[in-house]
């Protein structure tokens, strides 16, 4: 049975009284004796069978700050690492997950399969390591306080994942505000070795306020992608925006009573960029984290051609399977690809990345039309599967939270198309000196 959850988001002032997210159960849906791999259009979309060939993430290990990860889920049974609970107020550890949110975000990274006699769900790097890392949940607090405590708990969830190894860092929630105590966290992974992916939030249309960490220099911000390659309806947009990933009609492991849900969100997105980085690096062991994240950069692609970034989806939509097949020239060791990071970093800094402009806290309208110029061209593609379009419908009530969890676990509001994720297979370069 496939289990569609909704997740109501509400304004943290007018829940004070409240648990900082509701989650409303939903009817499942049969499975039709189909594995839930079968469901994973993403994994067929981004060639994922062809990828493990080559590369599964092994080796690598993905910090995922978040809501607890169910160590004992099968799809992830054997993959979750001890990791660290800073959940003072809830009982368990990190491993008790109180919400079901991190144990999806880590089934979409490292899912196994192995539910149900192996027709269980799959992630993206199946063969990754999860160090799980557990926020506090804020209950009973304004939206100051909420934006508080979240990130600090973030910065030092930053910290302990860098400590512990972490080559990836996953951050599927956000606040409203940002702090140094977040920037100073965010430099010292970078400077540890470790990546930091986070989602950019699901208010795109609904205020689209700026959430952090995805807007703090040196944060890879990532957007959601629906099939047809455009920016979903949710997935916020403006400077803060670096790349996107699929975040539409995702199925993936969670901790519902059939380990398995359908969802979407920009946090999904996220858990799929950070998937890429693992599958990518455990390729190539003796990369750093900027040559990484160049590598995404440099094969990234989208409708257009990804050299010019976009407020919807960034510099494009991540392809590791390009990354791992003709990686190219992965530049400078030391130097971090994208511009933000630079422009913060004062001159005494270590240097940890290029000139250029800072994401900023202004919201700027979405430039929709550079991801969907060339939809007719992407019909065929399609068309080539075979596969019988399907109209999935729902209804998504997306708030300004302060906490949002960014993954709306709900069916699509968008109609799905049949066939693939059709990935382009031009090349955008990205500067390996760093900037546009």
């Amino acid at each position: 049975m496939l289990t569609s959850r909704s997740r109501s988001l509400r304004r943290w002032a007018a829940a004070s009284a409240l648990s900082g997210l509701l989650l409303a159960g939903a009817a499942a849906a049969p499975a039709q004796a189909q594995s839930a791999r079968s469901k994973q259009w993403f994994l067929d979309a981004m060639k994922a069978d062809q990828m493990w060939q080559t590369s599964t993430g092994k080796g690598i290990t993905v910090a995922v700050i978040d809501t607890g990860v169910d160590a004992d889920h099968p799809d992830l049974k054997g993959r979750v690492l001890k990791g660290e609970d800073l959940a003072t107020n809830k009982p368990g550890g990190q491993h008790t997950d109180y919400d079901g949110h991190g144990t999806n975000m880590a089934g979409l990274i490292a899912g196994s399969g192995s539910n149900a006699g192996g027709t269980g769900a799959f992630g993206l790097a199946p063969g990754a390591r999860i160090l799980p890392v557990r926020l506090p949940r804020s209950e009973g607090l304004t939206q100051t306080q909420g934006n508080k405590q979240l990130i600090g708990a973030v910065a030092k969830g930053i910290r302990y994942a860098a400590d512990a190894g972490a080559q990836v860092i996953n951050i599927s929630q956000g606040a409203t505000a940002g702090s140094t105590q977040l920037s100073s966290a965010v430099r010292y992974a970078l400077n540890k070795g470790s990546l930091i992916f986070a989602a950019v939030g699901n208010s795109g249309n609904a205020g689209n306020l700026t959430e952090y960490p995805a807007a703090t220099p040196g944060v890879v911000g990532v957007a959601a992608v629906g099939k047809d390659l455009k920016r979903t309806e949710e997935s916020e947009y403006g400077p803060q925006v670096d790349m996107a990933a699929p975040g539409e009609d995702m199925v993936a492991a969670c901790t519902s009573k059939t380990h398995l849900c359908r969802g979407h969100g920009t946090s999904d997105a996220t858990a799929i960029a950070s998937a890429s980085a693992a599958l990518i690096w455990s390729a190539h062991p003796k990369w750093t984290n900027n040559q990484v994240l160049r590598v995404m950069l440099n094969t990234i692609g989208a409708p257009v051609d990804g050299s010019k970034r976009t407020n919807s989806i960034g510099y494009g939509i991540v392809r590791p399977r390009v990354a791992l097949k003709n990686p190219g020239d992965p530049g400078p060791a030391n130097k971090y690809p994208l511009p933000d990071l630079a422009a913060a970093t004062p001159s005494s800094s270590p240097s940890a990345g290029a000139a250029g402009s800072s994401k900023t806290d202004e919201a700027q309208k979405p430039d929709d039309s550079t991801t969907s110029n060339k939809q007719s061209s992407n019909t065929g593609l399609w068309v080539g599967l075979g596969i019988g379009a399907a109209v999935l419908l729902g209804v998504v009530a997306v708030f300004a939270v302060v906490r949002s969890r960014r993954r709306s676990q709900a069916a699509s509001t968008r109609p799905a198309q049949a066939g693939p994720f059709p990935y382009p297979d031009e090349h955008a370069r990205f500067n390996t000196r760093g900037g546009k």
